[in-house]
């Protein structure tokens, strides 16, 4: 399913804070959205979820108008993983995934055995089938994340959204989770902080600044020393994965004189 955001703009209380951006995500890709903390990134990702309507423009899914369709039909289609995503009640993790399957049933909502059978694979594809009669509140941040991972692809969506998915994570587990959603071969727009990742796993990148798209492309053509230096503020040193060549980036602090030379 193709994911088009076209000429958005978001305001919140009263101040714009995502300016005119245009983005497509094809089919089966992994477009990752990158920038500075404060540049609009979940913004723009809760407009696409449909947290916030844009002030302009539109996002679409294959052409239809996310925001005109009933909750129903857009959770069948999208499932996000927002940043503030998670419970205040102690459910366990089996029922928080389950949760995912609502948007498919009918009547009184009782979830099927099929319905079971989904979610308990969902867990499984995660790693954290062993988890499932635990609390959810008294799991680690990174459990906590396996699960709500788990909940969205149980939800069986056609785009998922991702709002830095590896929070909370530690290196092995950030890797197979990128893995995963590589693997799932949905539509994903996921926003990243850790620019590395980014270039190894996303087949575009978009970079935001100020609420504006300063960059879009491949990861090797969009991270470069001078955007860099312009966006992040930092002093970048491009070199090659060892094994799959994707560039991969070393960080200085950008000192005056290094400002002038990039």
């Amino acid at each position: 399913m193709r994911l088009e955001i076209t000429g958005v703009s978001v305001e919140v209380a009263g101040r714009r804070l995502v300016h005119d951006v245009t983005l497509t995500a094809g089919s089966g890709r992994l477009i990752g959205l990158v920038g500075p903390n404060g540049s609009g990134k979940s913004t723009l990702l809760r407009c696409v979820y449909r947290a916030l309507r844009p002030a302009a423009g539109a996002v679409r899914l294959d052409g239809t108008d996310l925001h005109a369709l009933t909750a129903r039909e857009a959770a069948r289609r999208l499932a996000a993983l927002p940043q503030e995503g998670g419970t205040d009640f102690d459910f366990t993790a089996a029922e928080v995934v389950a949760m995912g399957r609502l948007p498919h049933q009918r009547g009184s909502g009782a979830p099927s055995a099929a319905d079971r059978e989904i979610c308990a694979r969902a867990l499984e594809r995660v790693g954290a089938d062993h988890l499932a009669h635990r609390g959810f509140l008294g799991l680690s941040g990174g459990e906590k994340q396996r699960v709500l991972i788990a909940r969205a692809l149980a939800q069986e969506p056609r785009v998922l959204v991702l709002d830095e998915p590896t929070n909370h994570l530690d290196i092995a587990q950030q890797l197979e989770v990128l893995a995963l959603v590589r693997d799932s071969r949905l539509t994903v727009l996921a926003a990243l902080h850790d620019l590395n990742l980014a270039a190894v796993h996303c087949d575009e990148l978009y970079v935001l600044a100020g609420g504006r798209i300063a960059a879009s492309g491949p990861p090797h053509d969009v991270l470069t020393p001078k955007l860099l230096a312009e966006v992040f503020g930092v002093r970048a040193h491009r070199v090659p994965h060892p094994e799959t060549g994707a560039v991969q980036l070393l960080f200085d602090r950008l000192t005056e004189n290094a400002r002038t030379s990039v």
